[in-house]
């Protein structure tokens, strides 16, 4: 379902707007060697002549809070970053659902790992659909497992760690599936290859802990939230062993890219019956009233560009 990007206007760059095609960063930036570099992935929704955008507070925030963690200094504030992505999508006066991606990277300097260069910061918004189906995805345990916290900062959404990801996606998409599933070093459940994950198992909704090897991840905090709230599902946070995948009733991905994605086969094995599942059905069309503003109790998460 991913494609190609497709080309908007402008995108903010080191605190100004640029043309699209001017936006260059130089072959000897660190985040381009040793991959120093944070980022975050939002969705706007086009709805009643406006682009809804979804936690970009939440958003924004885990995006400084990431820098921090590998010792980013960020030249920008909170404001400062949340009215960027708000000017860019204004720019480039979007009539459809777009993804925004604000990268904060090291630049050019020193060769040397242990220098600082200075940090360059970008703000890029395009058009954007599913990225993956939305009818169900086949997945394959990745032979590629996810670090624990003591080898790579995994609560903070680094450029990095997303090299494992790649590994796993291909792996996963070479042998025929739509997407890997990536256990921790122990051998428990993690996530997808940029996805959290759930299963649905006796009417109670399960998610792997975050004192684990996991991305805390925005959709994922807000299933957790809509599945008490309004669904007034018990919501378990716990390891999840490989086998409990294989026999749950239900289970579907989480994130700012995949929304809520149904997982109808692991391993060659049917979940539940093969098709989406009651409470995936529920979750999916509550989400989607959501992130449109719909529905008035989570209307704080809204933040609407005309």
């Amino acid at each position: 379902m991913s494609k190609g990007v497709v080309q908007a206007s402008y995108i903010w760059l080191n605190g100004k707007f640029v043309k699209w095609e001017d936006a260059r960063v130089h072959v000897l930036a660190q985040g381009i060697h040793y991959g120093i570099g944070v980022f975050e992935g939002i969705r706007g929704y086009y709805d009643d002549g406006y682009v809804k955008i979804f936690r970009l507070e939440d958003h924004m925030k885990r995006f400084l809070k990431s820098a921090k963690i590998i010792h980013l200094e960020m030249p920008y504030t909170l404001d400062a970053l949340i009215n960027a992505v708000i000017e860019v999508v204004k720019a480039n006066n979007f009539k459809t659902d777009i993804y925004i991606r604000p990268v904060a990277f090291r630049g050019p300097g020193s060769i040397g790992v242990r220098a600082k260069n200075p940090v360059e910061v970008a703000v890029i918004a395009f058009e954007f659909g599913k990225y993956l189906k939305p009818t169900g995805v086949k997945c394959k345990i990745s032979s590629w497992r996810k670090p624990p916290a003591d080898s790579l900062p995994v609560y903070a959404k680094i450029a990095a760690m997303y090299l494992l990801y790649h590994l796993a996606a291909v792996e996963a998409n070479n042998c025929g599936f739509d997407e890997a599933i990536l256990l921790d070093g122990e051998g428990y459940v993690a996530e997808g290859s940029g996805e959290n994950i759930f299963i649905v198992k006796d009417g109670v909704l399960i998610t792997p802990p975050t004192y684990g090897a996991i991305l805390e991840g925005i959709t994922r905090d807000t299933i957790m939230k809509v599945a008490t709230e309004i669904l007034g599902m018990k919501v378990v946070e716990r390891r999840i062993k490989r086998e409990e995948l294989y026999t749950a009733d239900e289970a579907f991905f989480t994130g700012t890219a995949a929304e809520i994605t149904p997982i109808v086969e692991v391993d060659n094995r049917i979940i539940g019956d093969g098709q989406i599942g009651k409470v995936t059905s529920q979750l999916m069309e509550l989400y989607q009233k959501i992130v449109r503003g719909k529905i008035d109790k989570y209307g704080r998460w809204i933040t609407e560009v005309k």
